[in-house]
């Protein structure tokens, strides 16, 4: 059996606790009885809650592009193949863990410089997407659009799922790993027939 090093276990019960509570509503106490330690142990390794938060965006953040890259290099050449296999590695974490969802609703919420230290890490991702979709269109392997406004628009019904729950609630969704699921095909569908060069 392997055991869990103790700022990894921090880091995610506190993911576990702010994706579901919000960053505002959970203690270091609460922190450190979830992971079954002293507060003082958690303050050890995150000297304050505003490093333990910077923390668990940097680790998300870190998830993130692992799991993109990863699916960048083993997808086909095709690029509505790697379009669909993005969507895949961006749900597969919310997936696993939806408190990864509720996160995403706490980032709109962080102060300026945090919130800036965030794009700072995602912002790489963001173009090298925007990139890779004006280089496919100027191909003629993916429809003519606004590459930037393309991605928003993923990025925005990723979002969206944390931060507008009760509209999806309204049309039908159901915020459970099926509902999930449902949603990631369905954007998959709606991004390959967008960006299908036939469509």
């Amino acid at each position: 059996m392997t055991v869990t090093p103790t700022r990894q276990r921090i880091l995610d019960a506190a993911i576990d606790l702010f994706g579901r509570r919000g960053v505002d509503a959970v203690s270091l106490d609460e922190i450190a009885r979830a992971v079954g330690v002293r507060k003082q142990t958690v303050l050890y390794w995150f000297p304050s809650k505003d490093e333990l938060v910077d923390a668990v965006l940097e680790a998300v953040a870190a998830e993130l592009h692992l799991a993109i890259e990863a699916a960048i290099r083993s997808a086909d050449d095709d690029p509505l193949d790697r379009v669909d296999a993005v969507i895949e590695a961006v749900f597969r974490p919310a997936v696993r863990r939806p408190a990864l969802l509720g996160l995403v609703r706490e980032v709109s919420r962080l102060p300026d410089a945090r919130a800036d230290r965030l794009r700072r890490h995602v912002q790489p991702l963001v173009e090298r997407g925007i990139e890779y979709l004006a280089l496919e269109m100027d191909k003629g392997r993916l429809r003519r659009g606004d590459p930037g406004l393309i991605a928003g628009l993923a990025y925005a019904t990723v979002t969206g799922i944390a931060t507008e729950p009760e509209v999806l609630r309204a049309v039908g969704w159901r915020p459970d790993l099926a509902g999930l699921r449902r949603l990631r095909d369905e954007l998959r569908a709606f991004l390959r027939s967008a960006l299908s060069p036939t469509s």
